[in-house]
């Protein structure tokens, strides 16, 4: 089990990724209009961090992490068996994958496909 992508939606971009860079000695990069304008930094292990701001006016900020799996619709479909709301279905971008969002215990989680 691997987070393949953590994102983390904020309303002051800028601040979070200079916390995250002195803390870590990380480094964020220029906003990736593919994932949503976040900046990015690509941690040792091949996981990725991104840092955007809220997308529409009625989205809160959070944290997110998309766990890498093999197959993304058999695992949406584990998922649903427990319960969860699909909010994005399976979704491809291109040169990156393909990426799923739902909601289970409260909380928003994601899987993403390579």
């Amino acid at each position: 089990m691997k987070v393949h992508y953590l994102e983390i939606v904020s309303h002051d971009i800028d601040a979070v990724c200079r916390g995250y860079e002195e803390a870590h000695g990380v480094r964020f990069g220029d906003p990736e209009e593919l994932l949503g304008g976040a900046r990015i930094c690509e941690l040792p292990d091949g996981s990725i961090v991104g840092v955007r701001s809220p997308l529409r006016e009625d989205e809160d900020p959070v944290v997110r992490p998309y766990w890498l799996v093999e197959d993304i619709d058999l695992a949406l479909a584990a998922v649903e068996s427990q319960g969860a709301q699909v909010a994005m279905p399976p979704t491809e971008i291109p040169g990156k994958g393909k990426f799923a969002i739902y909601f289970l215990g409260s909380n928003q989680h994601g899987l993403w496909k390579i």
